[in-house]
């Protein structure tokens, strides 16, 4: 079974930095691409970052600040976020797409994604 769990949400100071996990279970890193999305209130799910066995991609928006790992041994991706930013504040997700080496043209796009984790609350105070 498929599992994504998500952690580090935090109430942060606007300038800090956090470091996001997601901890898969029923399936490797090895073969699968992981990405990180966000969701503001009143938005839509944003792309940010992806990470998979052969590629790596990020968001235009997210150039600079984000940063996204995995560590396969303990079978899990990070997402760290430097200089945070009161329009940060949203709930960050993880997911993946199913058996993949790489991340694909449309990732970006939350309609590729077949599994989700349920998402970690981050709020960047001014």
């Amino acid at each position: 079974q498929v599992q994504l769990v998500e952690s580090g949400a935090g109430l942060v100071q606007s300038g800090g930095s956090l470091r996001l996990s997601c901890v898969v279970s029923g399936f490797t890193l090895d073969n699968y691409a992981i990405a990180w999305f966000r969701q503001a209130p009143g938005k839509g799910r944003e792309g940010i970052a992806c990470i998979g066995a052969i590629d790596g991609k990020y968001a235009d928006a997210a150039e600079g600040r984000f940063f996204i790992s995995r560590d396969t041994m303990q079978n899990t991706a990070y997402l760290r976020i430097y200089n945070l930013k009161p329009e940060d504040t949203a709930v960050y997700y993880c997911a993946t797409r199913g058996p993949s080496t790489h991340c694909g043209p449309r990732w970006l796009s939350d309609n590729e994604y077949d599994y989700w984790g349920q998402g970690t609350q981050v709020t960047v105070s001014s």
